[in-house]
């Protein structure tokens, strides 16, 4: 009796090899300095280095960067941010965090990423931010939603937690907006485990990024002499997480690379299969796959047979409009309704060899 095929996991946490990490791991544990000290104000300069953007704030969570990111584009109570309900939870539930409301515009049915003519039919004179999320790493036409921004003096944050190594128009996902979340979160291109990453086009925010991360205070400035102007929080993070993340920075690369390799390889051999439609994107967009989304008809009969076949498979979240809390922000949304009627998100992780990805892209041809 032949063996079954190993699962293969929709996720899966990538961490640099036990000699490269524990050593290093152990000088800081045993430093007696765990907290925020040299080697997070070290991750944040390499990690910035790695995006094209020098300005970066780093925090415990990718949640934690975009509230603060919101603090800092001036979404309050009273104001409004447009966003998309095609994302995980935590990106739309930081606009609540910090005050404002939440305002749905549509997707461009083809990729899930928000539409800049829906954006715009949003927008009224309480809008502050436009919230865009990069859906499993494809980049969204950013050139199309700036200038949309800059017409009406918004500011843009990019939630890239799908996206760290993809680029835009030449340039990495991090460098052109005026803020870029990348969420660490443990199953994302790069994990410390957890934590967040903000870069900021705009070098005056650091100092006010730095005190909201810390209570509304400068660690910079003795204790005692403080004074706490404004609301802060503790989103700091920690020299364990950093020094985590120093060594991934050294091995990420490659991981991309075959992120990318596997998402253009399906790009390829899933061209033509009968009941498969295959996203399609900006011509200046380069993805970075963090997942691979096909958009199928009979969607739910596709999974149930991936999955009899130990192919992961889901639809990652649930599509934002439809939660209680968001419920005064509910409207029409015909392209989320085609886009998340049909997808579904299979492997295509550096764990995915070339036998793996065979075998997926053979389970597609075969039909359910």
């Amino acid at each position: 009796m032949a063996k079954a095929a190993a699962p293969i996991p929709l996720f899966k946490v990538f961490m640099a090899p036990e000699s490269a990490l524990m050593p290093r791991l152990r000088d800081v544990l045993y430093s007696g300095q765990i907290g925020e000290g040299p080697p997070v104000a070290e991750f944040e300069q390499r990690f910035g280095e790695f995006v094209g953007r020098p300005n970066i704030l780093s925090f415990y969570s990718g949640t934690a960067a975009l509230h603060i990111a919101l603090l800092l584009a001036d979404a309050r109570p009273g104001k409004e941010v447009i966003s998309t309900a095609l994302t995980a939870e935590p990106t739309n539930l930081a606009i609540l965090h910090a005050g404002a409301e939440v305002v749905w515009a549509d997707v461009d049915p083809r990729n899930g990423n928000l539409a800049a003519a829906s954006i715009e039919e949003k927008i009224t004179p309480r809008t502050r931010a436009v919230m865009v999320v990069h859906y499993g790493g494809i980049p969204a036409s950013m050139a199309a939603i700036h200038a949309v921004a800059e017409r009406h003096g918004l500011a843009v944050i990019e939630d890239a937690a799908h996206a760290l190594g993809a680029r835009y128009a030449g340039l990495p996902i991090g460098s052109q907006s005026d803020y870029t979340m990348f969420s660490l979160q443990a199953i994302k291109h790069l994990t410390t485990v957890d934590g967040g990453m903000l870069a900021c086009r705009n070098p005056a925010d650091l100092p006010r990024g730095r005190r909201l991360r810390w209570f509304g205070m400068d660690r910079a400035a003795p204790r005692i002499e403080v004074d706490v102007a404004e609301v802060g929080y503790k989103y700091h993070m920690n020299n364990v997480n950093a020094t985590i993340g120093l060594v991934q920075l050294e091995h990420i690369r490659p991981v991309i690379e075959r992120h990318i390799a596997n998402g253009k390889f399906f790009d390829a051999a899933l061209r033509g299969i009968p009941g498969i439609e295959l996203c399609a994107w900006d011509a200046q967009a380069e993805p970075s796959y963090w997942f691979y989304t096909v958009l199928a008809e009979r969607r739910d009969d596709l999974a149930r047979r991936l999955s009899e076949l130990g192919i992961g498979n889901s639809l990652a979240h649930k599509r934002n409009d439809r939660h209680s809390v968001f419920a005064a922000s509910r409207c029409d949304l015909p392209g989320v309704d085609r886009f998340f009627g049909a997808m579904l998100h299979i492997p295509c992780g550096w764990w995915v060899g070339d036998e793996e990805r065979e075998r997926i892209a053979g389970a597609l041809r075969q039909g359910w």
